[in-house]
C-alpha cells in the first residue's frame, strides 16, 4: 500500500481516516514532484529509506505498533516519559503548584493553573501534599516553548502551546497521567492565556484529552530533538572533538581513549547543518517551532546546558528522580525503582567509569601529571575557551587538576557520545514512526466551547483530531528522516568493541582492562535482556508493553530499537 503524498507542498493534506495510518504498513510513499526531482540528494540524506521504485520513499512497520492500540492509553503515554525515545525530561515535582521559571512580566503569572481539584480524584485517596510529600508526583515542563508561541502561532498551519504534564506514581510502580495544563502568551489582563485539561469523563472530553496529549507529545518531540539529541550530543560534544584533533597528538594516550567515541560525529553534524537544521530544512518543516528552532536549541544551551550536569547520576539527582545514597549501588536510589533508562544507563555509566578509571590511572600515576601535561590542558581549555566561548566563565565547568577531575570529564563525555546518545537517536522510529503516538507538529488548537472551532470538533472529532496532526507530506518527510536516523550501519562499532587494538598492543594492562570492560558490557545486555523478562517491572514487561532495548549494547544493523554504538554516527 502507499501514500500519495504528490502535491504542492502548501496543500498541506490531510490523513482521511486514522486506519489509513494504523493498519497498512510497510507501505511506499509517493514524492511530490518538486521533491522527486532532487532524488539525488534525498538519496545522500536518506540512504535507507528510498526504495528502488523511482520516486517512492519506503517506510517499514514502526515498532510501537506491536499494539495497535497502545498509543491510546493513558499508560503507554506515561510509560514513555521514562522509556521512551526522550526519557531524561520528567522531574519530581516538589511544589503544587507547579510555578514557572519565565519572567512575569512578559509572561504572565508564575503561578499554575492546576488546582488541587484538578488531580484529587487521580490519587488514589491521598491528599496532594501527601503525594508531594512521599515523592509520588512527577511533571514534564515545556516551559522553553513559551517564549515563541506567539510566533509559532503566527505561522501558517503551525499551532503550539507551552504543556505541562503531571503524573501520579502509582503504588505497581507505574505513571499515570493526571492533568496537562495548556498555556499561551496573555494577550491581555482578561485574556485566559493557561488551560487545564484532565482525564476523559465522557466521548467529547476523551477527544479534548487525546489532542492535549498530542499536543504535549509534539512539543516533546521538538524539546527531544532541538534540546536534548541535537544540542547535547552532537553540537556540544562537537567543540570536545575538534579540540582532541587541534591539541591532542595521535600519539597521546588520551586521544587514543577518545578515537572510537569522535568516529564519524563531525561528518554527521556536517550533514546535519547542510540538510536537517538548515533553512527550510527537514527540522523546520517537520517540526511545531518552525524556523525557532535554532533559536529555541540556543536558548536552552545559553540557560540551561551545563556539562557537569551531563552526568548521568547529577542529572537523576538534579531532576529529583534520584537521591544520594552511599548504600546503594552507584550511590544512588531511584525514587522510581521501575526507571528502564536509568537503572540500565547507570549500569553502563559505572561500566565506561570503571574502565576511564583503569586507564587514566595507568598513565598518570599521580595528579601532578594532569595538571603538567600540556598537551591535555590545551584540548580542555579550547573546548571551553573556543568551542564553548559563550559560556567559558561559567562556574560550574569542572576543573582539570586531578586523575578524578579527568575521569569525571572523560566518563561524561563517552557517556554523552555513545549511551545517551543511543538511548535518545535509536528509537525515533520505532516510537515516532507512527504519527498520532509522537507527532512532530500540530496545526490546530483545541477550541473552547465558545469557539466556533468546536462544532467542527463535536460534529466530527476524528477528522478534527486527523486535521489537526501533520499532513501527509509532513509525516512522510518527518518518517523517513527519522528512519534513517534509527538506522544502524553495517559496519557500526558498539561499545565494548575495538577495531583498531593494534595501538595499544604494547600496552598489555591496557589491553586487559579493555577486555575486562567489553567482559562488562556483555554481562549488562544479560542482566536488560533478564529486566525486559521480568513480569514484576510492568513499564517494560506485560501485554502491549515493548521492552525496553535501547541501551542493550549490542545491535544488529538496521532499525532495531536497540544498540549503544561508541560514537554519535548518525
Amino acid at each position: 500500500m502507499f501514500w500519495e503524498a504528490n502535491c504542492a507542498l502548501s496543500c498541506h493534506p490531510s490523513f482521511k481516516v486514522l486506519q489509513v495510518i494504523l493498519f497498512s504498513f510497510p507501505r511506499l510513499v509517493a514524492l511530490p514532484v518538486h521533491i522527486a526531482t532532487s532524488r539525488a540528494h534525498f538519496k545522500i540524506l536518506l540512504p535507507h529509506t528510498l526504495s528502488s521504485a523511482p520516486n517512492y520513499l519506503l517506510l517499514k512497520h514502526p515498532l510501537v505498533l506491536e499494539d495497535k492500540f497502545a498509543w491510546l492509553r493513558d499508560d503507554e503515554f506515561a510509560r514513555e516519559a521514562i522509556a521512551g525515545v526522550n526519557p531524561n525530561s520528567i522531574e519530581r515535582l516538589k511544589v503544587f503548584p507547579p510555578v514557572s521559571k519565565l519572567d512575569p512580566e512578559i509572561y504572565g503569572p508564575l503561578d499554575s493553573a492546576l488546582k488541587e481539584e484538578h488531580i484529587l480524584s487521580q490519587l488514589n485517596g491521598m491528599a496532594v501534599q501527601q503525594v508531594i510529600t512521599y515523592q509520588r508526583m512527577r511533571a514534564y515542563y515545556h516551559d522553553i516553548y513559551l517564549p515563541f508561541v506567539e510566533r509559532i502561532n503566527a505561522l501558517d498551519g503551525r499551532k503550539s502551546y507551552a504543556t505541562h504534564v503531571i503524573f501520579f506514581l502509582t503504588h505497581n510502580g507505574t505513571l499515570k497521567p493526571v492533568a496537562i495544563e495548556l498555556s499561551l502568551p496573555p494577550a491581555g489582563p482578561s485574556y485566559q492565556s493557561k488551560r487545564v485539561v484532565t482525564p476523559p469523563q465522557d466521548a467529547t472530553s476523551n477527544w479534548i484529552w487525546m489532542l492535549a496529549e498530542a499536543h504535549f507529545s509534539a512539543n516533546d518531540a521538538g524539546a527531544h530533538q532541538l534540546a536534548h539529541h541535537w544540542l547535547r550530543t552532537h553540537a556540544c560534544m562537537e567543540p570536545f572533538i575538534l579540540a582532541a584533533h587541534r591539541q591532542l597528538s595521535a600519539m597521546h594516550p588520551i586521544y587514543k581513549l577518545l578515537d572510537p567515541h569522535m568516529r564519524y560525529t563531525l561528518e554527521i553534524n556536517a550533514l546535519a547543518r547542510q540538510s536537517l537544521i538548515s533553512v527550510d530544512g527537514v527540522v523546520e518543516s517537520c517540526f511545531t517551532v518552525g524556523r525557532c528552532c535554532m533559536e529555541l536549541s540556543s536558548s536552552v544551551y545559553k540557560s540551561a546546558w551545563r556539562f557537569d550536569m551531563d552526568a548521568l547520576p547529577a542529572d537523576l539527582v538534579r531532576r529529583g528522580m534520584a537521591v544520594p545514597d552511599s548504600t546503594q549501588p552507584h550511590g544512588l536510589k531511584l525514587l522510581i525503582e521501575d526507571y528502564p533508562y536509568a537503572v540500565d544507563g547507570l549500569l553502563i555509566w559505572s561500566a565506561i567509569e570503571n574502565w576511564v578509571r583503569k586507564y587514566v590511572n595507568h598513565y598518570y600515576t599521580d595528579s601532578s601529571m594532569v595538571s603538567d601535561d600540556k598537551e591535555l590542558q590545551g584540548w580542555y581549555s579550547e573546548t571551553i575557551n573556543v568551542g564553548h566561548a559563550d559560556l567559558k566563565d561559567a562556574s560550574w565547568w569542572p576543573k582539570l587538576n586531578t586523575n578524578e577531575d579527568l575521569i569525571y570529564i572523560l566518563t561524561t563525555f563517552i557517556w554523552n557520545v555513545s549511551t545517551f546518545h543511543a538511548a535518545l537517536n535509536f528509537g525515533q522510529y520505532p516510537y515516532g514512526g507512527f504519527v498520532p503516538n509522537r507527532p512532530p507538529l500540530m496545526r490546530r488548537l483545541i477550541p473552547e466551547e465558545s469557539d466556533p472551532e468546536y462544532a467542527n470538533l463535536i460534529a466530527d472529532p476524528q477528522k478534527f483530531f486527523l486535521h489537526s496532526l501533520p499532513s501527509v507530506l509532513q509525516a512522510s518527510k518527518y518518517m523517513a528522516v527519522v528512519d534513517t536516523l534509527s538506522t544502524h550501519s553495517p559496519d557500526e562499532e558498539y561499545l565494548g568493541e575495538r577495531q583498531q587494538q593494534s595501538t595499544w598492543s604494547d600496552e598489555p594492562e591496557i589491553v586487559e582492562a579493555f577486555y575486562e570492560f567489553s567482559a562488562e558490557i556483555g554481562r549488562i545486555e544479560k542482566v536488560i535482556d533478564g529486566r525486559n523478562r521480568d513480569t514484576n517491572l510492568k513499564n517494560r514487561c506485560g501485554a502491549g508493553v515493548l521492552p525496553y532495548e535501547l541501551l542493550a549494547p549490542s545491535s544488529d544493523s538496521g532499525v532495531t530499537c536497540r544498540g549503544v554504538p561508541n560514537s554519535v554516527s548518525t
